[in-house]
């Protein structure tokens, strides 16, 4: 009997890590204001490894746009990871810009 490999990032709780954002999603303007992306893990800051790879949904909440924020920008997060419909989630983490498309 196969199974599934568990997921690699926790349930919930508080993560910090570092990824490349590989989508953005624009909320429409009817909608209340949100700016989303899906950040790829390519480092956590953790010492066992072991969420690399996986991806990470990021929403600012009350925001259309966030500066600097685009797809191929390299960051490193903190805020606290819930699943929202299966999807690893964090809400207006902490984030600090560490390389931006232009710079590969």
């Amino acid at each position: 009997m196969d199974r599934a490999p568990a997921p690699l990032l926790p349930e919930r709780g508080r993560i910090r890590a570092r990824g490349v954002i590989d989508r953005v999603t624009l909320a429409p303007a009817s909608s209340s204001p949100s700016f989303s992306v899906l950040a790829r893990i390519d480092r956590p800051d953790r010492s066992d490894g072991n969420a690399a790879g996986e991806s990470v949904r990021i929403i600012w909440m009350g925001q259309r746009q966030v500066p600097g924020i685009q797809a191929g920008v390299a960051l490193r997060f903190e805020g606290m990871l819930s699943r929202v419909g299966g999807t690893p989630t964090v809400y207006n983490p902490r984030y600090e810009i560490i390389g931006r498309p232009e710079e590969y």
